[in-house]
């Protein structure tokens, strides 16, 4: 676990759990992870290996990364009890970990940080990313403007029409956004082509990547800037309610939000885990959906032995989801061991039922949720509403909705008029 000062490594003993010791040397979590890479990015993984093992035990990084993410980020992210939700579903009380509030209006800003700045340690100055709903552009070009680094972002032109605020933003922060048109122009697609850029620019390149998917290092990376998330919760937890939660709820398309706040309750096994992924149309009744965990089968996606979608050949299924954050075929290897080992649960929710979850939360507490978020709303809503007054359920509010405004408008039917000059 990437601990990081006395007061957060005694704060975590206070409630210690048991030693989870996952990835292996390999970057294996049981039979997933691992390193399937083309030859000519080896070295360039075994640099970004060695230079993160490095980091993580030097005090002075650390110190950079926590005073920005203090300071410059705005953690802690609070835990808030939804009492307005909890009242409206009358059952278990719900609360909601607020990395809406976060700058950028997301979760991606805690992993975009850590990388970026492990990428300038290592003298790498052009970085290069992939992005769904933005979110991950987002986080990574704000950071590239901080820290005075060239931001290229590789975004599926399906993406791009959906999430046209992130795209401005990123712009705006002075990064370049290229559309991706091959393939279902989306999230998948967009990996691909910084893969390939990767590639080709490899010796003067970083690629920030924005989930917790693709080769080792990677998963292991993401997870553990973005544990946090689950760090600050369980000191949350024990300050306001003196107990951890029952039940810690999250959605999933590649894994990033929920394996932060998944990763440091692991140990705890009274604590159950919850991973919401995208049934999109219903995967049941042979809709499009993006369930990897649910309805998926393993194979290698990306780098990475994992849970995917594919037909019986092996070719990469198409995806869809509402929210642009969902859509993708894989999902990042400590997912796929969390749901063989039983650890961890995973289930879906539709786009229609996202929607429900994303007009409950508005009306209820006046938080209006990312799509992606409001997936693991919805699922954590009607659980509440199946449990006793005395349990305690923790949803991440993995991100704020502005960027999915016209989405929902259209879905809803709703015409907004433009005033006239």
């Amino acid at each position: 676990m990437f601990i990081t000062t006395e007061t957060e490594e005694t704060e975590e003993q206070a409630g210690s759990s048991k030693a989870y010791n996952l990835p292996d040397a390999g970057g294996h979590f049981g039979q997933f992870g691992g390193k399937y890479a083309p030859e000519v990015l080896m070295p360039a993984l075994e640099e970004l290996q060695h230079a993160y093992a490095e980091c993580r035990d030097d005090p002075q990084f650390i110190a950079k990364l926590r005073d920005l993410e203090r300071h410059y980020v705005g953690r802690p992210t609070p835990l808030y009890f939804a009492e307005g939700l909890t009242r409206e579903m009358g059952g278990a009380r719900l609360f909601l970990k607020r990395e809406d509030l976060a700058h950028t209006g997301a979760h991606k800003i805690n992993n975009a940080l850590g990388q970026a700045l492990l990428a300038k340690r290592m003298g790498k100055r052009r970085i290069i990313a992939e992005t769904g709903a933005g979110q991950h552009g987002v986080a990574t070009a704000t950071v590239c403007a901080m820290l005075g680094l060239e931001c290229i972002v590789y975004m599926g032109e399906v993406d791009m029409q959906r999430q046209q605020p992130n795209v401005f933003r990123m712009a705006l922060l002075g990064a370049e956004v290229r559309p991706v048109v091959s393939g279902s122009r989306t999230l998948k697609d967009a990996i691909n082509e910084a893969v390939r850029d990767w590639v080709t620019n490899v010796a003067s390149t970083y690629y920030l990547i924005g989930s917790a998917v693709g080769m080792h290092p990677y998963p292991m990376i993401v997870r553990d800037f973005q544990s946090i998330i689950g760090r600050e919760a369980r000191r949350q937890c024990m300050e306001m309610e003196g107990r951890f939660p029952d039940y810690v709820v999250a959605c999933v398309g590649g894994g990033s939000n929920s394996i932060g706040i998944f990763y440091p309750f692991i140990g705890d096994e009274h604590v159950q885990l919850v991973g919401v992924e995208a049934a999109g149309e219903g995967h049941e009744r042979g809709g499009k959906h993006a369930c990897t965990l649910t309805a998926g089968t393993v194979g290698v996606l990306h780098g990475s032995r994992s849970y995917v979608l594919q037909d019986e050949q092996g070719q990469i299924s198409e995806t869809h989801s509402i929210s642009a954050g969902l859509d993708y075929p894989g999902v990042g290897p400590e997912h796929s061991y969390l749901r063989d080992t039983g650890r961890a649960r995973y289930t879906g929710v539709t786009d229609a039922q996202a929607l429900e979850g994303f007009r409950l939360l508005c009306r209820t507490e006046g938080i209006i949720p990312a799509l992606e978020s409001a997936h693991a709303v919805y699922y954590a809503a009607q659980l509440a509403a199946s449990l006793p007054s005395d349990k305690m359920v923790v949803i991440n509010l993995s991100g704020r909705g502005d960027k999915d405004m016209s989405t929902v408008a259209g879905e809803l039917g709703i015409v907004v008029e433009q005033a006239q000059p």
